[in-house]
């Protein structure tokens, strides 16, 4: 997924609700695709687009709440928020609980609507940058030795240079070296650094 314009996908079987939706949107600087059915905005939508779903809850055929449903079935990290002409608790918390960002009564506050519409961008720019530097550190890792691994998830578990040592029938010094080449090529500046890259790798349990 790129981190281009992010496009947001108003979807919703009124024409004049699509048409209000897309020209104030526009006005607040997004691009804006518009769909009449969830069934059509599904066909048309690629994996790698970034952006956000603004959908109406009552629609004919697959409904918001089923759109948010399948967009989550599908693993698309698409934020939605569901808007609704007849809401009531029960439907809000049915939306929220099937993953949507927010759930905004009509008449639509524009503001309401482009604050929901930044708080989920911004969670996905973020889960964006998490895969990234996940995949940054599953790479460094990839580049260590067998018996750096070995060491590595040693150092990770608490155990000391001299424990390490004797586990592996090694030298301290030999392990102390081994050590420092671990930390330099996973670019950490301490062992708490390297306790916490383990952790994220899932090497160990926090």
């Amino acid at each position: 997924m790129t981190m281009s314009i992010p496009t947001i996908f108003v979807v919703d079987d009124q024409e004049s609700v699509r048409h209000a939706l897309g020209e104030m949107l526009n006005v607040f600087g997004f691009a804006v695709e518009t769909y009449e059915s969830a069934d059509a905005f599904l066909s048309a939508l690629a994996r790698s687009r970034a952006g956000c779903v603004v959908a109406d809850v009552r629609m004919p055929g697959m409904d918001g709440i089923e759109l948010t449903r399948e967009l989550v079935r599908r693993k698309i990290p698409l934020p939605v928020v569901l808007i609704s002409g007849h809401a009531d608790i029960p439907m809000a918390v049915a939306a929220i609980k099937a993953g949507a960002e927010d759930f905004i009564e009509k008449p639509i506050d524009d503001v309401q609507l482009v604050a929901a519409i930044n708080r989920g961008l911004a969670r996905l720019f973020e889960q964006q940058s998490q895969e990234k530097s996940i995949g940054t550190l599953a790479a460094q890792f990839a580049r260590l030795t067998p018996r750096q691994v070995e060491i590595f998830d040693l150092v990770a578990a608490g155990y000391t240079s001299q424990a390490i040592a004797e586990n592996l029938k090694i030298s301290a010094r030999t392990v102390e070296s081994y050590r420092a080449e671990i930390m330099e090529k996973m670019q950490a500046e301490s062992v708490g650094v390297l306790v916490r890259q383990a952790i994220r790798l899932g090497r160990v349990t926090p």
